[in-house]
């Protein structure tokens, strides 16, 4: 009390930090704090109904100039902040590929917090530079990639994607990283990836210079999955016009369906063509953690590089994404460039500093989190919560299969369903139908749904990978589902 009363405005020093005991006695309550709501999240509202600005306009927007006390910026947290957010961890929230929030990974991210290193040469950050390079041989090993196989972290499958096509766009075009593409007449680059593939792959495009029309959206089959004929052909009249084939990206659990490209067969006909085949396998790639899933890894080792994200179903806290290159010195090569500043004298045997592997210089040590997770669950653990929720989404397939009026929309094979509500013959008005119940299912706040289009309709969709997620909770949000379609139709056909 007498340390808080030591200051009349705030809790901080003149010129230095609160004090140890001030410090330590936030910790113990900010513990608490996590806990409860870790504990007691399923009693949350999972989303706020505000417009945009209402978090604005319950906060200061005069920047301060004056201290304030941790009680005061604790209340706005309360108050303001949590009550602001989506909460992704809360075992009703089905959006996206669920959320991999767990107990360890939070502890991790508070000791991550706590050392703020920058991982981004083995001097700075020791530890750091050899955990990462650890925790990335586990996954490898996991993901039974071959040796040559050797990966660096980035935040999102966005970066990873990015990063591996720059490293393909330089072996097309050899010295772009010095000369650039401009002047040089140099063919125009394509890309092909499928009409399911994540949008990353033309924002990479964007950033490279290659061009968002130049990526090319190959059509994809009954199932979603890449149309390899379809791939050969428009391989063929690119070449016929003069384009330079550049890469393709096959994917591993797409976005709106987590479904699977065929990669053995893209993988000959990139190594007929010597085009770079990526793997997306943000999402999916995971499940090779699963011995009865390993099918799912056929075709990898012909790969040039993969991504996965073991924040999507490796229960590793956001941000992490591993990406892997055959050879990943072409990686180095590209990016590697040391100011004096940074010229530190290593010793023998630490050879790998992760900035020169990327765009970034300034890295965090996103290492520690996976590492503690990981070895708190084992590879056993973490595939008994996968295979739970792959359980879930069956039977949950099983109840729309049951119900007449709901239909599959796609095969189920990870944590992820994609159905329709059928409410008559008329296509267009069956939209607005599923469009409005996933709305209302999430103005409830007490589930959270996504909606996508396939085969150009408006189908809902949930993604499970919450290990707070239980069957009941899972029957909750059927049977809101249930009632909120019912609910739908009849005010629809009231107004008809």
């Amino acid at each position: 009390m007498k340390d808080r009363q030591a200051h009349l405005r705030g809790d901080v020093g003149e010129l230095g930090d609160i004090s140890p005991q001030l410090f330590r006695d936030e910790l113990h309550r900010l513990a608490d704090w996590i806990a409860d709501y870790r504990e007691h999240i399923s009693e949350q509202r999972i989303s706020p109904n505000d417009e945009p600005g209402a978090i604005l306009a319950q906060l200061d927007t005069v920047a301060p100039e004056a201290a304030a006390p941790l009680d005061e910026i604790f209340a706005d947290v309360e108050h303001v902040i949590v009550p602001g957010v989506a909460h992704w961890a809360h075992p009703q929230f089905m959006s996206y590929f669920g959320c991999t929030t767990t107990s360890p990974g939070i502890l991790a991210e508070m000791i991550t917090g706590a050392l703020n290193v920058n991982a981004m040469t083995w001097r700075t950050a020791p530890a750091a530079t050899e955990l990462e390079t650890l925790a990335l041989d586990w996954l490898r090993q996991w993901l039974h990639l071959p040796n040559d196989f050797m990966g660096v972290v980035y935040d999102t499958a966005s970066i990873s994607t990015m990063h591996a096509l720059a490293t393909a766009r330089e072996q097309a075009a050899p010295n772009t990283r010095k000369l650039g593409l401009s002047g040089r007449n140099l063919p125009t680059f394509r890309i092909y990836t499928s009409d399911q593939a994540h949008s990353s792959v033309e924002k990479g495009a964007i950033a490279l210079g290659i061009g968002e029309d130049n990526v090319q959206r190959v059509p994809t089959d009954a199932e979603f999955r890449m149309d390899v004929l379809a791939l050969g052909e428009r391989i063929a009249s690119d070449l016929r016009k003069n384009f330079k084939p550049l890469a393709v990206v096959a994917t591993v659990g797409t976005t709106s369906t987590a479904s699977i490209d065929p990669i053995p067969e893209i993988a000959q006909m990139c190594r007929e063509h010597r085009i770079w085949l990526h793997i997306d396998g943000a999402y999916g790639a995971g499940l090779a953690l699963l011995p009865e899933c390993k099918w799912v890894t056929a075709g990898w080792n012909e790969a040039d590089s993969i991504v996965i994200n073991p924040h999507k179903m490796l229960f590793v806290p956001l941000d992490f994404s591993a990406l892997y290159l055959r050879d990943i010195g072409r990686l180095r090569r590209l990016f590697t460039l040391v100011p004096e500043y940074l010229h530190l004298r290593d010793p023998v045997g630490a050879e790998i500093n992760y900035m020169d592997y990327g765009v970034q210089l300034g890295r965090r040590f996103r290492a520690l989190k996976a590492w503690v997770v990981w070895r708190a669950f084992g590879r056993e653990g973490l595939a008994a919560r996968i295979r739970d929720h792959l359980r879930l989404a069956k039977l949950f397939a099983r109840w729309l299969c049951d119900d007449e009026r709901f239909e599959l929309s796609a095969p189920v094979l990870m944590g992820v369903v994609c159905f329709r509500f059928k409410a008559g013959d008329d296509e267009s008005k069956i939209d607005i139908i599923n469009s409005k119940i996933v709305e209302r299912i999430n103005a409830s706040g007490r589930a959270y749904l996504t909606q996508t289009k396939l085969h150009r309709r408006t189908v809902m969709r949930i993604g499970l990978g919450n290990v707070l997620t239980t069957e009941q909770h899972l029957r909750n949000v059927w049977e809101m589902i249930q009632f909120t379609a019912d609910e739908v139709d009849r005010a629809l056909c009231a107004q008809r």
